[in-house]
């Protein structure tokens, strides 16, 4: 086999592999989906029939409540704020989005003659993947 029917295979192989991720995700969607509809009518059958809990073909379900919290989009630095004046700031973390962050040092990168500037070294992990890039040729 001569590297360009390699080339070809390996291309047509890494298409294939696209399309199924796409319909692996789209199928786990449709399950997330339908288990919520499902998990939420159970619990409500059961809520409804004062059921805690009940034993079927050797699984157990049983009635769970959670509370959960998040912050409100626009009150952020405020909640932030209180948790702290209340002796609760180590619940607070700061986060940088890996793709921002990324962006930002190809950026600081290519502004300083392709090096990593000094003040960042040490700081970041930089590294560079080669991929190749896949979507639907246009006509011509």
């Amino acid at each position: 086999m001569d590297n360009s029917e390699k080339m070809f295979e390996l291309a047509d192989r890494l298409k294939a592999l696209h399309v199924q991720k796409k319909e692996v995700e789209q199928n786990l969607k449709d399950i997330n989906a339908e288990l919520e509809e499902v998990d939420a009518a159970l619990a409500q059958l059961m809520t409804d029939t004062e059921t805690q809990n009940f034993t079927r073909s050797g699984t157990l379900f049983c009635l769970t409540s959670t509370i959960r919290a998040s912050a409100m989009a626009d009150r952020k630095e405020e909640l932030f704020e209180a948790l702290r004046a209340e002796g609760h700031g180590g619940l607070i973390y700061e986060t940088v989005n890996a793709n921002s962050l990324s962006a930002f040092v190809r950026e600081q990168i290519s502004e300083n003659d392709d090096v990593l500037p000094e003040w960042l070294n040490g700081l970041v992990n930089v590294f560079e993947k080669t991929t190749v890039g896949v979507r639907k040729a246009t006509r011509k």
